[in-house]
């Protein structure tokens, strides 16, 4: 019998402790509970980088739940995604648009065009990848070079975080109480509430912050005024791009490490659910590339798939793809309530600020958990050279200057990796550098 483009979606119960694979469902109930705790999982992430790049958040959940629902389309609903804001955009955004790290950003049209531009990349590589495969990716970007890439993204926006709460000693002091918040959250809590560690630890440390200045009045307290006038419904806050090349050629090498992180992630579902999803890769790649021109179209961050909600289902074991488009529409909900909008805009600069420091930290690490996990030998001259290389590189924002154009660390970075790796290929393991 012809497989259809969509899935039967066979409907199983709960209550045998089976996993629920991508083709199969629950009933409907558990099912749009599943999709809430899938909203909650990205919330966090999806919230914080466009606070820290001067996006509108509440546009950003929105393009989440539109940017999902159109990967769930171009896959024919057989890899199980949620599509929330990048944390790779952010060091460039700020670079391309100079913002200063609170507020709003004045120059987002500049950052989309950016965005949009690495979405059409993206898209190329997804089109080339359904015809051909992606072996070609594979070795292009072995395990030490995505490593090294993704270290970096953390390690250049270190300075980022440190430096919006450097000022005031109430806001130093209350970064790493956010920081002891999170690291609490993640020690001590069990289940769900450990997995959303950042969020749980970000709502305490806010909470911390309003007895300390709405209650004791150590510091600036939080204005809940602009909760109080927002509307409970209405539309997102849209905003058209502007193409310039500059930023367009800085932001689209992004699209590189967004396909390292979609392969992984589908190879990971892939070995949790024991089907090969591999097929469905080119489709998953176009589909994220056309969701982050499409959000990038009118004003929101570039996206990609998530590792968040992958944890979730690997602790659920529920694989199902319903579970996202469900969760989509969650968002899309959220994404009309400028009152939602509101509440986070209200989240104290030195709390978000100690955030991100775990959120940087975590990406850094999550660099060398990809060495681990493939046991990169570093005691091969080549991985070692590559590593050792791209990290200073990004960690030290190193730029490359072409005229009036730019490349900055990340990028520099990226292609650096990339090249050094060709370019040291075939030249044979040797023992490690002297230290």
């Amino acid at each position: 019998m012809a497989e259809g483009y969509f899935p039967k979606w066979r409907q199983q119960d709960t209550a045998s402790g089976r996993v629920i694979a991508p083709d199969e469902r629950l009933a409907w109930p558990p099912t749009i509970a599943m999709g809430v705790q899938h909203v909650v999982a990205m919330f966090g992430s999806t919230v914080l980088a466009p606070l820290l790049m001067g996006f509108d958040p509440n546009l950003a959940i929105f393009m989440s739940g539109i940017g999902t629902l159109l990967f769930f389309v171009l896959v024919g609903g057989r890899v199980p995604s949620y599509l929330g804001s990048s944390f790779a955009f952010i060091g460039l955004v700020i670079s391309v648009t100079g913002y200063a790290g609170s507020g709003p950003n004045l120059n987002i049209p500049v950052a989309l065009g950016g965005i949009i531009a690495c979405g059409v990349l993206y898209a190329i590589i997804g089109l080339i990848v359904m015809a051909v495969g992606t072996r070609w990716i594979e070795a292009l970007m072995p395990p030490v070079v995505t490593g090294a890439v993704v270290a970096v993204i953390g390690l250049n926006l270190a300075p980022v975080a440190v430096k919006g709460v450097s000022g005031a000693p109430f806001d130093t002091w209350m970064a790493l109480a956010t920081v002891l918040c999170v690291g609490l959250v993640a020690v001590l809590a069990r289940g769900m509430m450990q997995r959303l560690l950042i969020l749980v630890g970000l709502l305490l440390a806010y909470a911390l912050y309003a007895v300390l200045t709405n209650g004791l009045g150590l510091s600036k307290p939080i204005d809940f005024a602009i909760v109080a006038h927002a509307a409970w419904f209405g539309l997102p806050h849209f905003a058209a791009p502007v193409f310039k090349p500059e930023a367009m050629v800085l932001l689209a090498p992004v699209a590189i490490i967004l396909v390292a992180e979609n392969l992984g992630h589908i190879k990971a579902v892939s070995a949790m659910t024991g089907q090969n999803l591999d097929r469905y890769m080119g489709r998953a790649f176009l589909g994220d590339g056309l969701a982050t021109i499409v959000s990038g179209s009118v004003g929101g961050t570039g996206v990609t798939t998530y590792a968040e909600n992958i944890g979730v289902m690997a602790v659920t074991k529920i694989y199902s793809t319903l579970v996202f488009a469900v969760a989509a529409v969650i968002a899309l909900v959220l994404g009309f309530s400028p009152k939602f909008g509101a509440v986070i805009q209200t989240i104290p600069g030195p709390v978000l600020g100690g955030v991100s420091i775990v959120v940087f930290g975590l990406i850094t690490v999550a660099g060398a958990r990809i060495w681990v996990q493939n046991k990169v030998d570093f005691s091969d001259n080549r991985n070692l050279i590559v590593a050792a290389v791209t990290l200073v590189l990004g960690a030290g924002d190193f730029t490359l200057k072409f005229g009036s154009f730019s490349l900055g660390g990340i990028g520099c970075a990226t292609f650096g990796a990339i090249i050094l790796y060709a370019l040291l290929r075939g030249r044979g393991a040797s023992a490690p550098a002297a230290m």
